[in-house]
């Protein structure tokens, strides 16, 4: 409810009171006033005058004292009680409401005729949830103060509020008769018979309102919506389809919520041939029509989730957006949607043309970024991740992902100084995402190993591993680079053996695990390991090395050799490769 303000009206109200000469004279019966004299008059005035003063500068609390010293000498003026109530009403306390209405419901005692009264009272009762007692405020002020049927509407949204659903009504037709037909009783009358399941009642006054004025659109799609709401979309499409058979030009919206309801009825077709032609109506906003692209994209979305392809919904998608961009070239949110309809549709590229659109044309949110640097980094597209991050912190420097995409994009561009600081920063923002956290921990550990920052790197590895033990990437690279320092060696093959536990045919972790063996000098064990390793498919260049290295720790300098030959075919830039090869001799 609207707060009103009463200062005024109060201050002359009680000022023609005081200042009267009844409030000297001997009081008579009936009199509403028990000052005695003249004096307690001037003090009454004088109390009340500062009340006022303070009530302008809005320091109610040494308004409040005043009034009361007021309502001392004068108990029995309504005003000065109505005055109390106001300036209590603006307490935050609950107990500060229930004085209030106390002093209010004492005005009103003395003074029947005044719609202010009322009103606050009203307004006090509504702030305590008790609105039978608002509702009777205003039925009563209705009653006593004649020219004040306006207030039918709030008295029938209060009787709502109260669940008084057929009084509500009663006072929303009150007003309607009193007024005459309006589009706010018509409505409210709607949607209250159909919560109380009367639709015949509630058809009756939709067609009286539309019958009204039947040029009003907007009467249409409220009570199209309405009914729609109610699970009764046959009488929504009902109206939009009369009001559309005489109202050709300019039912741009009513043809978007007849669209929208042919959808929700599975009348694709008829649906889709009303969208094609709105799309081309330039009198729609592009909001409306975003959104409906937007609702396409979204049921696309899980449709894809859920392992579902709907091609011609796609279709219908893309066409409608084409329609936009053709429209709305300046509209960076045009873009954004874009962005977001192609990598729905799994089109990478132009996923990466709209969101370059968008961000050329500024002002958007974090989650364009976002996707754009995703595309970026997934197709390896390093320089752009650099760029596009650097431009994305300098407007959000306090967001974690963008200096975690730039640490990473320097990471494996092999600048682990650079990569180190980002992603520390990174780290220092997500204290609250402990599962972020913990990614960060695993790629520090690894950037910290290549700048030879030995300790920095396992306290990273060891803050991954006490969130997640099982963080495969972790065991192994920790686990390996244990084994290369020779450090560690018995946490190490603890590391790597529960690793090819738990992924017994993975070559990458048996040739960790039978690395960790070789560096421990348990060569046999290393050498069935890694025969494991290089028997699972093709191996790569390092698998056959470190088989080679096991095989001539064991003696067998022959077939060691042979494994290097194997492993120089895969990487012929290996200087080392040669020299083993070439002398016959391993060079650790």
């Amino acid at each position: 409810m609207v707060r009103i303000n009463y200062s005024v009206v109060g201050w002359w109200m009680l000022c023609l009171l005081i200042t009267s000469p009844t409030w000297a004279q001997k009081r008579k019966k009936g009199d509403p006033v028990i000052i005695s004299s003249a004096a307690q008059a001037r003090e009454a005035e004088f109390y009340f005058t500062e009340g006022e003063k303070y009530f302008i500068l809005e320091d109610y609390a040494k308004a409040l004292v005043f009034y009361q010293k007021t309502l001392e000498l004068a108990p029995e003026n309504a005003t000065v009680h109505f005055k109390i109530a106001d300036v209590l009403n603006r307490g935050t306390q609950e107990e500060d409401l229930q004085r209030a209405a106390r002093s209010i419901e004492q005005a009103l005692s003395l003074e029947k005729k005044n719609k202010y009264f009322y009103l606050l009272a009203a307004n006090i009762y509504n702030g305590l949830s008790q609105f039978d007692k608002a509702a009777e405020a205003y039925a009563q002020m209705i009653r006593e103060v004649p020219g004040t049927e306006e207030y039918l509407f709030e008295l029938g949204a209060t009787y709502q509020y109260a669940n008084r659903i057929e009084d509500a009504i009663q006072a929303y037709q009150q007003a309607e008769d009193a007024l005459g037909v309006n589009e706010m009783c018509s409505i409210q009358k709607v949607r209250l018979y159909l919560e109380l399941k009367k639709s015949k009642e509630a058809l009756l006054e939709a067609e009286k309102l539309m019958a009204f004025d039947p040029e009003e659109g907007r009467y249409v799609m409220s009570l199209a919506e309405l009914f729609s709401q109610r699970g009764d979309k046959a009488t929504a499409i009902r109206f939009l389809e009369k009001f559309l058979q005489t109202h050709t030009e300019e039912s741009g919206q009513e043809r978007m919520m007849l669209a929208g309801l042919y959808r929700e009825t599975n009348r694709h077709k008829d649906s889709e041939a009303l969208l094609l032609v709105v799309f081309d109506d330039p009198s729609i906003e592009f909001g409306s029509k975003a959104l409906i692209v937007a609702t396409l994209n979204a049921e696309l979305s899980q449709d894809k989730s859920g392992g579902l392809v709907n091609p011609e919904k796609e279709k219908l998608a893309l066409t409608l957006y084409e329609k936009l961009s053709k429209q709305y070239t300046n509209e960076g949110q045009l873009y954004v949607l874009g962005g977001d309809l192609y990598l729905t549709l799994g089109n990478s590229e132009k996923a990466k043309e709209e969101y370059q659109k968008a961000i050329a044309l500024g002002d958007v949110n974090v989650d364009v970024w976002q996707n754009l640097l995703y595309l970026e980094a997934q197709q390896e597209k390093l320089d752009n991740v650099i760029k596009y991050s650097e431009q994305a912190l300098e407007l959000f420097p306090n967001h974690a992902m963008f200096h975690y995409f730039y640490g990473y994009a320097k990471f494996r561009k092999r600048q682990f100084a650079e990569s180190v600081e980002a992603l520390e920063q990174a780290k220092r923002l997500s204290a609250a995402n402990p599962a972020f956290v913990n990614d960060l921990n695993s790629m520090l550990g690894d950037a910290y190993y290549s700048l030879k920052e030995y300790a920095k790197s396992d306290k990273a590895y060891e803050e991954a591993l006490a969130y997640n033990p099982n963080n495969d990437a972790v065991l192994n690279n920790y686990s390996f680079y244990l084994s290369i320092r020779k450090e560690n060696l018995e946490k190490a093959e603890k590391m790597s053996a529960q690793l090819v536990k738990d992924h017994p045919d993975n070559a990458t972790y048996l040739d960790t695990y039978a690395w960790v063996l070789y560096a421990r000098e348990k060569y046999k064990e290393a050498k069935k390991v890694m025969e494991r390793a290089v028997g699972k498919g093709a191996p790569n260049a390092t698998h056959l090395e470190h088989y080679g290295d096991i095989l001539f720790k064991l003696g067998e300098v022959e077939n060691a050799v042979q494994q290097w030959q194997k492993a120089r075919e895969l990487n012929m830039n290996s200087e080392l490769l040669h020299k083993k090869i070439a002398n016959r001799k391993l060079y650790e």
